[in-house]
This record gives structure tokens, sequence and C-alpha cells, in this order.
């Protein structure tokens, strides 16, 4: 098939080159314009930027989606689909272009869990299984018609990191076996069921990231913890006010104990974090201006005595 290619991050790579890989035409890859980032402040260039060039496919960066020379540029491509991974929400303008549609990856298992961060929020409310969901575009994001699924257990050592880098894999195949079943005609779209009760799945912020031991069980800090490492990584506040990034957590659910949530003691080499429901013991930190570190030099070097977070 002849494709239009829409993608930015290091997620949507795989797709790309399986796309090439399965023989398909890619005319154009559409990314993210470059932005000045860093302490440097050098220019950095997309992921899917760099191995579109690499591969010399032709790469478009353009800044508003409904100009009109790049609206008629897209249009004279001819191209058969457009596949969207990761990318900007498209005007209807560009998405109704192609004869059968824009395709899009999203890595959870719609209609649950629409949003900017999927793979985060299914690991930080604790479910078991998720997935990724190819679908057509519409209108609201999230909610056209799906066409493939693909599912997954997920391990309960995994953290998003593990997660993201599963699903990009998988997510690339499910794509290439979405455009087969499609230019054969032997895959028909199935509307979402908009009438669930359903997980939303927003965009993560510093203040998402913040624990409150007052509220979240000693399991919901450990669901936190593994759906937002390696990044941005969940935080508290120490006895000192400086933060403290929490990689890596064991729970103990049910550990009977008296003391408030919150409550750090270092205990025969090992670091526990008491709370609601139980303890922690924490594994892997980063004090504020230092590198990530095991919890026991943690220990060592910065947690003498009992120590409260916040």
């Amino acid at each position: 098939m002849k494709v239009v290619f829409m993608g930015t991050p290091d997620f949507a790579v795989p797709t790309l080159t399986a796309l090439l890989e399965a023989g398909h035409s890619v005319l154009a890859v559409i990314t993210s314009v470059d932005k000045v980032a860093g302490r440097g402040q050098t220019l950095q260039t997309s992921a899917v930027k760099q191995e579109a060039l690499a591969r010399n496919i032709p790469v478009w960066q353009p800044a508003n989606l409904k100009d009109e020379t790049f609206l008629q540029k897209l249009i004279d491509l001819k191209a058969d689909i457009f596949v969207v991974v990761a990318f900007r929400m498209l005007p209807e303008k560009v998405w109704s272009i192609p004869p059968k549609g824009t395709l899009n990856l999203h890595a959870s298992l719609l209609p649950d869990y629409r949003g900017a961060a999927p793979i985060n929020w299914v690991l930080m409310n604790g479910e078991s299984k998720t997935g990724a969901t190819t679908f057509l575009i519409t209108h609201e994001i999230d909610t056209g018609d799906l066409l493939l699924q693909y599912e997954i257990d997920i391990p309960s050592e995994w953290n998003a990191g593990d997660l993201y880098d599963h699903l990009k894999m998988e997510g690339a195949k499910l794509v290439v076996r979405t455009l087969l079943e499609l230019q054969a005609g032997t895959l028909s779209s199935i509307p979402q069921d908009h009438t669930k009760a359903l997980h939303a799945a927003p965009k993560i912020f510093r203040e998402t990231c913040k624990l409150d031991f007052n509220t979240l069980s000693v399991l919901q800090i450990h669901q936190y913890v593994r759906g937002l490492s390696p990044y941005p990584g969940a935080w508290c506040k120490d006895a000192k006010g400086m933060t403290l990034k929490i990689f890596k957590t064991h729970p103990e659910i049910n550990f009977v104990h008296s003391h408030a949530p919150g409550t750090l003691v270092p205990e025969n080499q090992r670091l526990w974090l008491y709370g609601i429901g139980g303890r922690l013991e924490l594994l892997e930190v980063q004090p504020e201006g230092k590198k990530r570190m095991k919890a026991d030099d943690y220990q060592r070097g910065y947690v003498p005595q009992l120590t409260v977070l916040s």
C-alpha cells in the first residue's frame, strides 16, 4: 500500500521500519518540528525524523496542519492510507484525505484508557491486562472504529519502561497485520462501545507524580512507582524538603505497624517506607541533585535514622 506515516518519538520508529520491511511504500513522513532542548540548548530532531532520513524518505515538519500548501501536498501524494503513531491530534482536513482512512495505533485496549498516557495509567491503576489497538481516526480523540487488538497479561515485575518497550514492538506488528487485512478486504471495523465506564489516561504532569502517603495505600504507591518508572518518576519530599524520586519498591501488604504514613525506617541495610495497609521496601531512589541509586546506598549516605517523607 502507499502510506504516509505520522509520528514523533521512538515508540513510533518500529512501526515505520516494519511497514517498510513488509513492502509498503512510505511516500513521506510527517513529524514534529525540531526543538531546542537540553542543557546545551541544541536543536533536537525527533526519533522518527532520524529514522526516515536514514532510509531516504522525505520528511515534512509542518507547524500548521491546516496550512493549505501542506494539505495540497498531502492530497497530491495520492496515498492509500495514513498511519499515525504517537503524533498530535489531526484535523479532519488531514485524516479524511486517504480513501482507506487514517489508521492510529494506541497503546491500550480501547475504548478503555483513551488519552496521552495509557501505559502509565494502566500500571498506576494496577491493571493486570493491557495491549494495543489499531483504529480509524474520527472527530473525537481515540474514539474511532476499532480494527485489531493485541492483548497481554502484564508481568508483575514490569514498570512503564518495560511495557513501553514491549508495546512499541508488538504495536508495530499489529499495524502491519492491520494493513495486510485491510488490503485483502478481510477486515471490518467495529464501533467502540461508548456506554462502558472507562478509565481516562490524561497527560502526566509533575503534580500527577507526587505521592500522597495520607490518601494512597502502600499498594497504590507501589503501582504509582511502577507506572511512573523510569520516567518521569514518582516523587515526594524528604525531611529536609528536598525531592526524592522513587523508582522501584517491593510491597508487604497488610503488614501491621504503628508508624505514621510516610515514615521511612532503615533496618538491617534495608529501607522500609510505612504507609496505609502495610509497608514498602525501597529498592531504587534518586535524591535531589544526585544520580539514581540503590536504596542501601541512599540509606548509608542520607538516612541515618528514622525520618518522615511528605
